[in-house]
Parts: structure tokens; C-alpha cells; sequence
């Protein structure tokens, strides 16, 4: 019998549902499943139940918040790619890039500048995803559309990050097709940008546990997935 989470949900089994739906969303829309990395948002998730993840040979994990990754990380086996999806204050830009791969949650040139420098002095070479609050919500931090094309050229002369795509959170949405707009946005916005800078913007981070689908068939290259492989979130992070 497979190992199972305190509220009895069976994550083997619940991720490799979602990889396949990662592969058939891949496939409608005509690209190889190999262009899409599923990144397992373990935030509030204990690391005996994050250990299930790692059972069925995934080692693409993210988290949002710096204290409890840090607890996590430790206990946790060597040899895992971290990615940090949650809002950086630039006091935290030195822990940050010594626990994790890539950001995602990039949202000034003033916090890439410091990445860059910080970076430097840590000998490290890290991957960052500038967010985009495309619908200008107040509540969600990030690059206003306009800013972008006037931001990449000042971004791409720093030596110590590679600025390996965009990054959303479109407005929350009761449908996952009413989000597709929002996707093939982002999707528009970096065609345009690298057409009109002449720089490389590879990734698309976009998509969750409820519109991963159509952020796929819109372009997406990483989905950032949780509650549809470990169940409802709990409210406290329960490190062991």
C-alpha cells in the first residue's frame, strides 16, 4: 500500500496524474512534453510528506517563503533544484540565492541590481524570471507592461543572473478557460519584447493547480503545481 499524507491523499498517485495531464496538454498543443517543467509547490508541506515527491524520482520543488524553504532544504537530500516563487524583499536577496536555483518573483531593476551584486559575491550564477502584473492589481507586485521593454536592456548587462523568461499570477478566475486571455497575454508581451530588444526570453512561468492546462496550450514552460498533487493547503507550515 502506498505511503500516504496525514489526510490519507496518495501524492504518488496524484502526481503522476498531473504529469500526464502536463503531457496531453503538451500534446494539444503541439509541443513535446519536454518543453514543460513541473515545478511541486511544497509551501506548508512537511518534509516527510514533501519525501513522497522525491519516492517518484521529481526533484523540481518551489517555495515561497525564505524561513520555512531554509528548514526544509536542510532536512531535506542534496541534489534538489529549489526555485523561490514568492515576494522578495531585497534584505533577503543573500539567503535567497544561497538556497535556490531561480526566481520567479523578480519585480524591479532595483531588486535585480542587487541580486546581481549579491550574486557576485556569493560566486554564484542564478536564473530569474521578471514578474509581470499585466492587469495592474494592486495587491500583486511586479513589472507594469510599459516598463519592460525600457527595463531588459539595463537587466541583460548583468553578469550574474540569466533573465530566463516572464512570470505571472494572472487575476484569479472561477473558469480555467477565462484565464487563457490573461496566458496568451504574457505569451504576446514576450514575442513582442524579444522581437523588439533582440534579447532571449525563453521561459513562461504560468499556470497553477486550477488553469495549468491552458497555460500550457498558451505557452507556458514551467507550471507551478501544489494543492492537485498534495491536496488542500494547510494553514501552518509544519517543518519536522
Amino acid at each position: 500500500t502506498p505511503r500516504t499524507s496525514v489526510s490519507m491523499v496518495d501524492i504518488g498517485a496524484n502526481l503522476r496524474a498531473v504529469k500526464q495531464r502536463v503531457a496531453r496538454a503538451a500534446e494539444r498543443s503541439r509541443r513535446d512534453c519536454s518543453e514543460v517543467e513541473l515545478l511541486v509547490v511544497t509551501k506548508t508541506w512537511s518534509p516527510s510528506v514533501i519525501t513522497e515527491v522525491l519516492e517518484e524520482g521529481h526533484t523540481l520543488l518551489g517555495e515561497n517563503k525564505l524561513q520555512e524553504a531554509e528548514k526544509k532544504i536542510a532536512q531535506l537530500p542534496d541534489g534538489l533544484r529549489w526555485h523561490f516563487i514568492g515576494h522578495l524583499q531585497r534584505n533577503k536577496a543573500r539567503k535567497a540565492l544561497a538556497l535556490f536555483d531561480s526566481i520567479h518573483s523578480v519585480d524591479s531593476v532595483r531588486l535585480a541590481r542587487h541580486l546581481d551584486r549579491v550574486a557576485g559575491e556569493l560566486n554564484r550564477k542564478t536564473s530569474i524570471f521578471l514578474q509581470v502584473n499585466a492587469a495592474g492589481e494592486e495587491s500583486k507586485s511586479g513589472f507594469a507592461v510599459g516598463e519592460l521593454a525600457e527595463a531588459l536592456p539595463d537587466l541583460a548587462g548583468l553578469s550574474n543572473l540569466e533573465v530566463a523568461g516572464l512570470m505571472s499570477i494572472p487575476p484569479v478566475v472561477a473558469q480555467p478557460e477565462a484565464a487563457r486571455s490573461s496566458f496568451r497575454a504574457l505569451r504576446a508581451l514576450r514575442d513582442d519584447l524579444q522581437q523588439g530588444t533582440g534579447m532571449s526570453l525563453p521561459g513562461l512561468s504560468m499556470g497553477m493547480s486550477h488553469d495549468f492546462e491552458v497555460a500550457i496550450e498558451e505557452g507556458a514552460t514551467i507550471v507551478r503545481v501544489g494543492s492537485s498533487i498534495f491536496g488542500p493547503r494547510r494553514r501552518a507550515a509544519a517543518p519536522e
